[in-house]
């Protein structure tokens, strides 16, 4: 995983990065996309990344300001966008001021378990990663264009001139 706070805060610029790019391509209209009535909107899918931030760094004891994970859903694409950029920066901060490379060790109840604090920020960026690939199905349903994240999409493959690799 991580060998210090650098390493992880290295890491995590790259991921919430991504996350962000991806919450800037949300539309207002898009946010009730939905593959099922039954499962998320992409909406709440975007919340539900936002709000894990106090949900699950929360659980460690770090203190910080971010969107409270029992928050209800906000209205407009803007609202989410802002509250993970400002939720992250606070969360970035906070674990600056209040950890070191030694809190990486320390370990946490985590939903009935033991984790370090190691495995609860790995956990924290794979769980983003995993709700930013719903999204994006959602988004290309919902008619959004998507952005790389791992390397261009379609369209700017396109905007390159190139053609995206067949699959």
């Amino acid at each position: 995983m991580f060998s210090t706070i650098e390493d992880f805060l290295t890491n995590w610029k790259h991921e919430s990065g991504s996350t962000q790019k991806i919450l800037n391509a949300l539309t207002d209209e898009s946010l009730a996309q939905e593959v099922s009535p039954e499962d998320r909107t992409l909406g709440r899918i975007a919340w539900h990344i936002v709000t894990t931030l106090d949900e699950m760094i929360g659980r460690t004891g770090l203190v910080f300001n971010a969107a409270r994970h029992d928050a209800p859903v906000p209205k407009t694409a803007s609202e989410i966008t802002e509250a993970y950029r400002t939720s992250s920066e606070e969360m970035v901060a906070s674990i600056r001021e209040q950890w070191n490379d030694e809190t990486l060790n320390e370990e946490r109840e985590m939903y009935g378990e033991m984790w370090s604090i190691n495995t609860v920020l790995g956990l924290l960026i794979a769980h983003q990663a995993h709700h930013r690939g719903q999204m994006t199905v959602l988004m290309r349903q919902a008619g959004l264009t998507v952005p790389g994240i791992y390397g261009p999409a379609r369209e700017e493959w396109a905007a390159f001139g190139g053609q995206a690799p067949e699959v």
